[in-house]
């Protein structure tokens, strides 16, 4: 079968190869992939993993032998994948701890983008009571951002949304910004809670505007650059400000199973900026890289 494999070299981040067909262990259901979902730092950082490796963790697609034990969905029933490895392929053996059933109404490709953007937003944002809170998410044109901000919205908090430039901030009101910004700078509000997709010089800036016993999750660093607190700031009275790191890897089928739910509902839209033919995965990472996609990347496996 074909699949998209690790490439080191020069002509990577990945390239299509012919693989052995998956053999699924008793708990394991047999995948059919119909999509793709596009992860910016899986891709950009793909010296982590080992060349020539089925690569990729999120996608969507079709049950075409339910896990011998029993366990997972049945025969036939559409399924969500996140945060599950090797899933750029044909076909993909996975763990029912790694699916969401995609209901009727919501498209199967919509479900492939969900995966890591969606479960990271939804974890952070329910790391405290969101109601009548002050919220900032910094790259909120991203995958992860775009989830953010509405997921920040629809749990009753303010929400500030910040983007690179301003042909980045369309749409972010319609989803539930409250502002739009280009430059921290451009606000005095103090944020409870501030979700961070870019890193660098803005988590110094964005510590400057925390709230007394706020907190900085810090999910991604896509802009590659340090982080360099000045002498004196990272000191402050009153309710003990923090910084938190992410990296929480544990079974995602609970909270797909949430946001494939609200999707039904009509409460959360998938930030698919890009749809495409996985043959032409060069050209959409090409563009991913170049920051021309607003939200996330599906290609459709063909």
């Amino acid at each position: 079968m074909r699949a998209l494999v690790v490439d080191h070299s020069e002509a990577g981040p990945v390239r299509f190869a012919d693989v052995d067909e998956p053999v699924p262990s008793s708990d394991e259901a047999l995948v059919e992939i119909r999509h793709i979902g596009l992860n910016f730092g899986e891709l950009n950082y793909v010296q982590q993993w080992p060349a020539g490796a089925v690569h990729g963790h999120d996608a969507a697609g079709v049950v075409v032998r339910a896990a011998s034990d029993g366990s997972g969905p049945p025969e036939g029933t559409r399924v969500a994948l996140g945060m599950s490895s090797h899933a750029w392929a044909e076909r993909v053996a996975v763990s029912p701890a790694s699916l969401g059933t995609v209901p009727e109404g919501v498209d199967l490709a919509d479900g492939a983008a969900l995966g890591i953007a969606g479960v990271t937003a939804l974890r952070v944002l329910r790391k405290r009571s969101l109601l009548a809170r002050d919220v900032l998410v910094t790259g909120a044109s991203g995958g992860v951002g775009h989830f953010a901000v509405q997921l920040a919205a629809l749990a009753g908090a303010r929400v500030t949304a910040l983007v690179g430039s301003p042909d980045r901030a369309a749409g972010l009101r319609e989803l539930g910004a409250c502002k739009v910004l280009t430059d921290l700078s451009e606000t005095e509000y103090r944020f409870d809670l501030v979700l961070d997709t870019v890193g660098g010089p803005l988590v110094a800036q964005a510590w400057s505007s925390l709230a007394e016993g706020g907190t900085i999750h810090l999910v991604g660093y896509s802009s590659g650059q340090e982080s360099t607190f000045p002498a004196g700031t990272l000191f402050g009275f009153g309710d003990p400000r923090s910084i938190a790191t992410y990296g929480d890897m544990t079974p995602t089928s609970g909270e797909l199973t949430d946001l494939l739910d609200l999707m039904a509902a009509g409460r959360l839209s998938a930030p698919v900026g890009l749809r495409g033919d996985w043959r032409d995965v060069d050209d959409a990472v090409q563009a991913l890289f170049a920051r021309k996609v607003h939200g996330k990347v599906v290609l459709d496996v063909v």
